[in-house]
């Protein structure tokens, strides 16, 4: 990031005052970008991060990886011995398309092996099976791989760098968010929105999808009369006023045919249904960082409301309810505030690191440099939700005192640095 980017955003989130990014309506078309050497990380961030909206980047921009070149045959299918003879002991999840579990599918797990013998007999069956339709999903092979490995496959492309999510894990080393996709034609994801309001990228490495994308607010006028979503917005049963009393009322969505080398951008808090229209194999990653960290914390404010509402009967009659509604959010959610402060703290002392020794500091770390410009934005984005955390009614009532820095004194810290990035 350079300063001008970075005095932009700062002056965007200033204007915003502490409300969240949307996305407005969908755009009739969602922009392409053709030429790597045309476009910068600045452009990104002016031109999709900051207004929130979609885009497609060309397959040049993914030309350069290994897998595009290992993992497809020269007619452009997945090459299933080379993936075999690669992964075929690797254990894998897999969904079943047909089967609707409340808002998803069931998942079970299975070889890599046995998944390629299904989708060999799924396509000479003519694309169909007892079985139903199969698909590899959330596939954690970046855990599963060692970084050498990881560089014959993808190289992370520059606009996804700041990456705030997979950063914080990778601090951890039990988890992440970066995923790979395989499934036959006709394999498709459900209406969702991302974990935590993240942003995600996708690029197909063969095959084609076509995407259904809501920008945040539309997804309002797809609930039923019971105020849930659907399971598949193209479903005639959307029709029916009675259960779907708002319907009439949405907007179409943006459709996207996403080819074979392309990637796609969907922005923070985006719903969207996604079909693979070939045989298709997909990397994925989910990413949270400065630019939709207050989204993320709205997320998680609602989830808890969510959770205080569905128990509100028991919050005089039941000890430590407070206590209780946070364990609850963790198994919903998979995150509560006491641990989003720890995210927030991991990220914090890395920036307060760069700042204080330079981007050295972060020269042999796997993932891209961090420059000293986007590490003072991400302290102004951390200032503003730390503070907004620590005010928190609900966090206050967290119990801090087993926490290695407390956030009053981290708060500290990173306005200290703040001031002093001014003249940066």
């Amino acid at each position: 990031m350079d300063r001008e980017t970075r005095t932009f955003a700062e002056r965007h989130f200033r204007s915003l005052e502490g409300r969240v990014l949307g996305g407005g309506a969908a755009p009739a078309r969602a922009a392409f970008i053709a030429a790597p050497a045309a476009f910068s990380y600045a452009d990104f961030v002016r031109g999709f991060l900051l207004p929130n909206l979609p885009c497609v980047f060309s397959s040049a921009f993914t030309e350069g990886w290994g897998s595009r070149r290992r993992w497809v045959t020269p007619a452009g299918r997945p090459d299933f011995q080379y993936l075999l003879d690669k992964f075929g002991d690797v254990i894998v999840p897999v969904a079943n398309c047909g089967v609707q579990e409340y808002n998803s599918n069931p998942k079970e797990h299975m070889s890599f092996r046995d998944y390629i013998s299904y989708w060999k007999e799924y396509i000479q069956g003519g694309y169909s099976s007892p079985r139903g339709c199969l698909y590899l999903k959330d596939w954690h092979l970046c855990r599963e791989s060692t970084v050498e490995d990881l560089e014959d496959v993808f190289t992370l492309p520059v606009y996804f760098s700041s990456d705030w999510l997979n950063e914080f894990w990778d601090a951890l080393d039990v988890d992440d968010y970066r995923f790979v996709y395989a499934g036959p034609k006709g394999s498709w994801s459900p209406f969702h929105a991302d974990i935590f309001r993240s942003y995600s990228w996708s690029v197909n490495i063969c095959g084609r999808k076509k995407w259904l994308l809501f920008p945040p607010g539309q997804e309002e006028a797809l609930r039923d009369c019971h105020g849930n979503l659907p399971y598949d917005v193209t479903a005639p049963v959307l029709l029916d006023a009675r259960l779907y009393p708002r319907f009439q009322h949405s907007s179409p969505p943006l459709e996207v045919l996403q080819e074979a080398g392309e990637m796609v951008f969907v922005p923070s808090g985006w719903h969207h249904q996604v079909y693979n229209l070939d045989d298709t194999i997909s990397i994925n990653h989910n990413w949270v960082n400065g630019y939709n960290l207050a989204n993320m914390w709205h997320f998680l404010q609602q989830e808890l409301q969510a959770v205080q509402r569905e128990i509100s009967e028991w919050k005089d009659s039941m000890p430590d309810w407070h206590h209780h509604c946070q364990v609850i959010m963790k198994s919903c959610s998979g995150i509560n505030f006491g641990e989003f402060y720890h995210f927030l703290k991991i990220i914090a002392e890395k920036r307060l690191l760069v700042l204080g020794q330079g981007p050295e500091v972060f020269k042999d770390s796997p993932g891209p440099g961090l420059g000293q410009q986007q590490a003072a934005f991400d302290v102004s984005r951390l200032v503003e939700v730390l503070t907004s955390l620590i005010t928190h009614p609900d966090f206050q009532r967290v119990d801090t005192s087993t926490f290695s820095l407390q956030p009053e004194e981290l708060l500290a810290q990173l306005k200290d640095a703040m001031s002093s990035t001014a003249a940066l």
